[in-house]
């Protein structure tokens, strides 16, 4: 994978039987890349593990590969090898969106646990479009109007709404990895992690819909706008699902599960979500929605239609490409950083942008939570800690990067610089800072161990389960039982139905198993390691969204 890398940072290398000298320094500075990345890699997964190992938890492994990056691209700035070092990591951004965001896209949806995700499935929704189209609409028009009251360097509002829409997507990473390790309730984990999962999702295509409102002004309108969006990202959307459905009914009926045939089997998997990307993209939707749906359906239902050898290789290969990809990135987002491609002119557009998003966050987390609890029992409400603790994990990452990245090409006018910048500093603050400081914020709300007070509060009122839930009488009680509240009710209840479809007839049709199925990943599974780790009832998860 890394040799992959540097294939495609490095210039191309024209063979020569003659070895002319020019060849000869290209092949040696290609070499001394390549030896470089891995070697970069390498320290970043060693750090890593020692980090693990000792319970460190003010470095996350993601801080720990970004800084990595920023001290070798440091010592190149001061190199007299800067020219050469800059065409080894100079990579086009076509690269990076083609081979290095899908595998963490489809890892991402790949790995959900299934039981948390669903069960919380309304909540994870809610927070994930709703949310995500709040913070990026609340970004935008500050950055807007900081901009007419010249506190802020002044951008177009479509450039603005862009830059909300890139700047809301969040990577949680860092933060979830420390949830693990401090035994985090499981639905607040299911809510970071679905939420960061789909959120990427709306994020690229918001973004991608103000792009094209750009180019093409006189359509500008804000319900043309959210048509736009829904056309783009429910299209994306099916193309995954479809892929994914399909995939499932091929592995069933191929009989592809005997002995001679598990390679055929496993390279049948790997492709199938490489075809939904490039399907997407092909006919003008977004590829990364797209590979994230189908790796969640083909999580659900081609999975357990594999036999157990191709079950184990698929979840370790496509793990390893995922931990090798994230890996990469933040390492190549510090030695950007390091070697000043920065626009820096435009100070103030950074810091107050960090204070926007933070704005921004908090207007997502608390309004969509208030939502939530209007439709559900008082046992079962998102607690104010928990929303906190949403609030403090919105870490942006690879996503926003990328799109930054975009941006440049983008915009016109050193706009799309600025953007760049701001978007590089924000990264590198919530990581460094925020991820850092996690497990003191989740100690401090007490929702870790044996200090989550609501993780108990939650099993003591459990004890009807699905049934006293669902049959609770909601027109009981005082006059707050409003017409709003009704219908968010019966949107509850929709994903109960939902739940039975999935078991009743989705499953049978597209598994070769009757009734449940294996939700989980085989216990050797590396992908295991970002499944939900905290141990509770399986009637407590039935009680949520």
């Amino acid at each position: 994978m890394a040799m992959g890398f540097a294939a495609a940072a490095a210039p191309p290398v024209v063979a020569s039987v003659t070895g002319s000298p020019g060849t000869v320094d290209e092949q040696k500075a290609a070499g001394v890349g390549i030896l470089l990345q891995i070697s970069m890699l390498v320290l970043s997964f060693v750090l890593g593990h020692i980090l693990r190992r000792r319970k460190f938890y003010y470095l996350p492994e993601a801080s720990g590969s970004l800084l990595i990056g920023m001290i070798v691209g440091g010592l190149a700035n001061i190199s007299n090898t800067q020219k050469s070092t800059r065409r080894w990591f100079n990579f086009r951004e076509d690269f990076f969106l083609l081979f290095l965001l899908p595998p963490i896209i489809f890892q991402s949806g790949f790995s959900l646990a299934p039981k948390p995700f669903f069960s919380n499935f309304g909540a994870i929704i809610t927070f994930a479009i709703l949310g995500t189209f709040i913070a990026s609409i609340v970004t935008g028009l500050l950055v807007y109007l900081g901009g007419l009251l010249y506190i802020i360097y002044r951008l177009p509002l479509v450039e603005c709404m862009m830059f909300g829409a890139l700047v809301s997507a969040t990577d949680p990473v860092t933060v979830l990895s420390i949830f693990q390790e401090l035994g985090t309730d499981t639905n607040l984990y299911a809510l970071v992690f679905g939420e960061s999962v789909l959120n990427d999702a709306v994020a690229i295509s918001l973004y991608r819909t103000m792009a094209s409102m750009r180019t093409h002004p006189s359509g500008q309108n804000f319900f043309l706008v959210i048509l736009r969006f829904l056309e783009n990202f429910v299209g994306s959307m099916s193309s995954g699902i479809g892929v994914g459905l399909i995939s499932a009914l091929l592995f069933k009926y191929a009989a592809l599960g005997v002995e001679n045939l598990h390679n055929l089997e496993s390279c049948l998997f790997v492709l199938f979500p490489y075809f939904s990307y490039m399907l997407a993209e092909g006919i003008g939707l977004s590829g990364i929605v797209s590979i994230l749906f189908t790796g969640i359906v083909m999580k659900r239902y081609t999975f357990s239609n594999l036999s157990e050898d191709s079950q184990r290789f698929t979840a370790r290969f496509f793990h390893l490409l995922s931990s090798l990809a994230e890996a990469f990135v933040f390492i190549y987002m510090g030695f950007d950083i390091a070697m000043e491609r920065q626009s820096w002119s435009h100070v103030g557009f950074i810091f107050f942008s960090i204070i926007f998003i933070l704005l921004a966050r908090a207007a997502n987390v608390f309004s969509c939570a208030y939502i939530l609890n209007l439709a559900r029992p008082p046992h079962c409400q998102i607690p104010r800690q928990y929303q906190q603790a949403l609030w403090y994990s919105g870490l942006r990452g690879a996503m926003a990067f990328a799109l930054a990245l975009q941006s440049v090409h983008d915009l016109p006018g050193g706009h799309g610089e600025t953007i760049f910048t701001a978007t590089t500093s924000i990264v590198v603050l919530t990581v460094l800072l925020i991820g850092g400081s996690t497990g003191t914020m989740l100690e401090a709300l007490q929702v870790v161990g044996d200090s989550n007070r609501y993780h108990q509060l939650y099993e003591e009122n459990s004890d009807g389960n699905d049934a006293g839930y669902m049959g609770q009488n909601y027109d009981e009680g005082p006059s707050t039982s409003s017409k709003f509240k009704s219908k968010l009710r019966d949107i509850r209840r929709s994903t109960s139905s939902f739940a039975l479809l999935d078991k009743n007839y989705l499953t049978p049709i597209f598994t070769s198993r009757n009734g449940d199925h294996n939700d989980e990943t085989p216990d050797n599974s590396p992908s295991a390691d970002k499944e939900l780790t905290v141990s509770r009832g399986p009637s407590d998860l039935e009680e949520h969204d």
